[in-house]
């Protein structure tokens, strides 16, 4: 009978396990790998020197600028880009941007003080405007224009930081695409969120993953607040086929939709690992064609990093406090869940995601039971069963060696009748009037060490009968 009790309290605590370590919902994944995903800028500005009306100015005109997306993959601050989102400022095309500069330092310096001298409005004759565009650009000489390139990179609580390309690998030129479009980029930081990367030649048609990036449209969008557009998206597809491009490096294609902005930002499996890098998206006649974009394989990405210093096994302190508030949110321990988030909060301050669930843990919570009931209701059982269970052992104990007084009497009348011993208290004893027959009186005394041992045949079955 303790058998089965045995088995069934396996069972239960092998499911209340199994629950407890089940996988990780779709939105703890996401959420997990959100404050990894940052913005990259590239701009190329600069000094310009003008003639205007007589007069030589040094203006600083607007940068140039590009934006993409990127994933820190070290605490240290090692994150990874598209090449093609840094190109400007690795390899600033100086003929053109000489040419873009002096024409931005123009309009805003010198065109509105000669639209009124010629009795013209801003607007009004936009072919004069043109014209006296060009003749600036063709005036200006290249040595007169100096480019000043940088990269930053915008994490999602709005901090700016510096950074410097470590490592570069250009777009193949003319070819659309390549399976080396990478930029290792460095800034000076720690504890910074990471994403790990994960297997992509374990990836199948089919596979959903997930894109996280900075679209422009939505980085743009007249709709949104400032605060909301620095908040990276997140769009889910599948697998659909594996190519090669013209460099004849491995893509993985992907019906994840993507924009113009996106690149460079991580394709998650469904464990929440990296399994490849946005490229470039598919562009039609009307923009983005959406259903066939690109992804860089992980692979790749480790080809990309060796020979550099980039360590990938290094534990972020705020993964482990975010993850860790994360799992107790989900598991419903909102109290629980409120120093892990703080710690988080305390690494990298004012993240948008961090903040939300914070202030959604602290809600539940105080809406919550003092105690868990359900788990609390689950241990009682659990507890019940287990002590059914232990008085079923020791009544077995017990009773092990206990025979019925007609089991006694039907051994008495067999060939060999058993010995039977009446070791019942002596104050039980003299004042019961039962005597049993062909018993032998002993008392306790006599079986301790030292006393007087009952002649009986050590072969023969022996029947004691107690109090």
């Amino acid at each position: 009978m303790c058998r089965p009790l045995v088995t069934l309290l396996a069972i239960l605590l092998g499911l209340a396990a199994h629950a407890g370590a089940q996988d990780l919902t779709l939105q703890e994944i996401i959420l997990r790998a959100k404050p990894a995903v940052a913005v990259v800028v590239a701009e190329v500005g600069g000094q310009v020197t003008l003639r205007c009306g007589g007069v030589e100015k040094t203006v600083s005109p607007v940068p140039y600028r590009e934006s993409g997306s990127g994933f820190f993959l070290s605490p240290r601050g090692w994150l990874v880009t598209n090449g093609h989102v840094v190109v400007v400022a690795q390899e600033p095309p100086r003929r053109w941007m000489t040419a873009h500069l002096v024409e931005k330092a123009f309009r805003a310096e010198c065109l509105p003080g000669l639209l009124t001298r010629r009795g013209l409005a801003p607007g009004e004759r936009p072919e004069v405007e043109d014209g006296l565009v060009r003749e600036a650009v063709a005036a200006t000489p290249a040595d007169r224009v100096t480019l000043e390139p940088t990269v930053s990179v915008i994490l999602q609580n709005g901090a700016r930081l510096a950074a410097r390309i470590a490592k570069y690998s250009a777009p193949a030129r003319g070819e659309g695409m390549s399976g080396r479009d990478l930029a290792l980029l460095r800034v000076e930081a720690s504890d910074m969120p990471t994403l790990a990367l994960g297997d992509s030649g374990a990836v199948k048609i089919g596979d959903k993953i997930s894109v996280i990036g900075f679209p422009t449209v939505v980085m743009t969008h007249e709709l949104l607040s400032a605060t909301a557009k620095a908040q990276a998206s997140v769009t889910h597809g599948s697998v659909s086929s594996f190519k090669q491009d013209r460099a004849n490096q491995p893509v993985i294609q992907t019906d994840a939709a993507a924009e113009a902005g996106t690149s460079g930002g991580p394709a998650l499996n469904a464990d929440g690992a990296v399994v490849g890098v946005m490229t470039f998206v598919t562009q039609g006649d009307g923009g983005a064609v959406q259903g066939f974009n690109f992804v860089i394989p992980s692979a790749a990405v480790r080809d990309f990093l060796s020979g550099t210093t980039v360590a990938l096994d290094e534990t972020s302190r705020f993964n482990a406090a975010w993850h860790a508030g994360l799992a107790d949110f989900f598991s419903g321990s909102y109290s629980r869940a409120a120093r892990p988030l703080a710690e988080a909060n305390r690494l990298l301050p004012e993240v948008p995601d961090v903040l939300r669930i914070t202030a959604e843990a602290m809600a539940r919570a105080k809406t919550q039971p003092l105690l868990p009931w359900g788990q609390v209701g689950g241990a009682l059982v659990l507890a019940g069963f287990a002590g059914y269970g232990v008085l079923l052992w020791r009544r077995r104990q017990r009773n092990l060696f206990r025979i019925s007084p007609s089991e006694v009497a039907r051994l008495l009348e067999g060939t060999e009748p058993p010995a039977i011993l009446d070791v019942r208290e002596t104050t039980a004893y003299e004042r019961s009037p039962v005597r049993i027959p062909r018993s032998l009186r002993v008392t306790l005394g006599d079986l301790d060490d030292g006393g007087k041992r009952p002649a009986v045949d050590q072969k023969r079955l022996v029947v004691a009968y107690c109090t």
